[in-house]
């Protein structure tokens, strides 16, 4: 029997009522991250998708009244799920949080540090270094 796969793609797109339940969380958990990480505001516009700056700000001031779209969700998803890798793999929460920005040889780097892929501006970026960490951690290639 085929297992079925937990790729966001393989999920069923969020209804409206999902986007209001989950939104405000989601904005709430990219500001801790992006603060730990110390992501300036256009790498965080970079990394949701590049929403118009007001509309990011909006979200920030009144994040009860955010409702992000499936593509900002999944990016936010993606971030998430970095993070917690991370965090599991490097204990130390200082050099957790630096390795975004450190520069990496491992091949989807290519020297440059893991940040630098995922500012590309696909999701398909945010997909490759969540992989990549999975199978450092020993999850898989999800």
């Amino acid at each position: 029997m085929p297992i079925a796969s937990r790729t966001p793609a393989s999920r069923p797109p969020p209804t409206e009522g999902d986007s209001a339940r989950l939104s405000p969380a989601a904005i709430r958990a990219f500001e801790n991250i992006a603060h730990a990480w110390r992501l300036t505001v256009d790498e965080q516009l970079r990394l949701l998708g590049a929403p118009a700056r007001s509309t990011y700000f909006t979200w920030r001031k009144h994040p009860e009244q955010a409702r992000l779209s499936r593509d900002t969700l999944e990016r936010i998803s993606y971030v998430l799920g970095i993070y917690k890798a991370l965090q599991i793999l490097l204990p130390d929460p200082v050099a957790a949080d630096a390795w975004v920005r450190q520069p990496n040889d491992a091949p989807p780097f290519g020297g440059q540090p893991a940040l630098a892929l995922m500012l590309g501006g696909n999701v398909a970026d945010l997909h490759a270094v969540r992989r990549y960490l999975d199978a450092a951690r020993g999850a898989g290639w999800n």
